[in-house]
C-alpha cells in the first residue's frame, strides 16, 4: 500500500520523447580541400573540420526550413578524431547526423571522408537552444523538436549539385 501511495505522488514526466525516424535526420555535404585547409604534409586544421561540419549543419537546417537557427545556437561541445590525411584539391564529404534531440540541446555526430571514401575525421558536436533574450538555454519549440527528430535523411549536397553562390548559407564558402 505504501509503495502504491508513493507511486501516485511521483512528479509528472517532462516532455514526451520525440518518435525516432526510420533513419536519423542528417545530410551529406561535399567540399573541396583548399590550400588554407592543410599543410604540405596533408595535415588539416581543426578549424577546417569545424567549418565543414558547420557548413553541413547550415545545409541541414536550411533543408528543414530552420535556417534561422544557424548561427544563433551556441556550440557547447565539439570534438574530433583525426584519422587520415587530406590533400589540396581533394573532395571531402561530411556526413552530419542528428543523434539526440534533448529538451534544449541538439547532438550531432559527423564523419568526414576523403576522396577514397575512408574516414578522415569523426566526431560530435552539441548545440544549445537559446531564445533571443534568454540568459541560458531554453526548450526547443515542440514543432522544431519533432522535425529535428523525425525528418530523416535529406538530399545530399554534392559539388556537382551545389547551388551557385548566394544559395544555402556557407555553400560557397568552402
Amino acid at each position: 500500500m505504501r509503495d502504491r501511495a508513493r507511486a501516485d505522488t511521483v512528479a509528472a514526466p517532462g516532455p514526451a520523447p520525440v518518435p525516432a525516424a526510420a533513419e536519423p535526420t542528417g545530410v551529406v555535404v561535399e567540399r573541396r580541400v583548399e590550400w588554407t585547409d592543410t599543410d604540405a604534409a596533408g595535415h588539416y586544421h581543426h578549424s577546417t573540420v569545424v567549418r565543414w561540419v558547420e557548413a553541413a549543419e547550415a545545409v541541414l537546417l536550411h533543408r528543414l526550413g530552420l535556417s534561422h537557427l544557424f548561427g544563433s545556437t551556441p556550440r557547447v561541445h565539439f570534438e574530433a578524431d583525426y584519422r587520415a590525411r587530406l590533400w589540396f584539391g581533394e573532395t571531402v564529404s561530411t556526413e552530419l547526423t542528428v543523434t539526440k534531440v534533448g529538451t534544449a540541446s541538439l547532438h550531432y555526430a559527423f564523419t568526414v571522408r576523403g576522396a577514397q571514401g575512408g574516414e578522415a575525421a569523426t566526431g560530435r558536436m552539441v548545440i544549445a537552444h537559446s531564445a533571443a533574450h534568454a540568459t541560458g538555454s531554453t526548450p526547443w519549440p515542440a514543432d522544431v523538436r519533432d522535425l529535428l527528430g523525425t525528418a530523416g535523411p535529406q538530399q545530399p549536397e554534392l559539388l556537382t549539385t551545389a547551388p551557385a553562390p548566394g544559395g544555402t548559407p556557407c555553400a560557397s564558402q568552402s
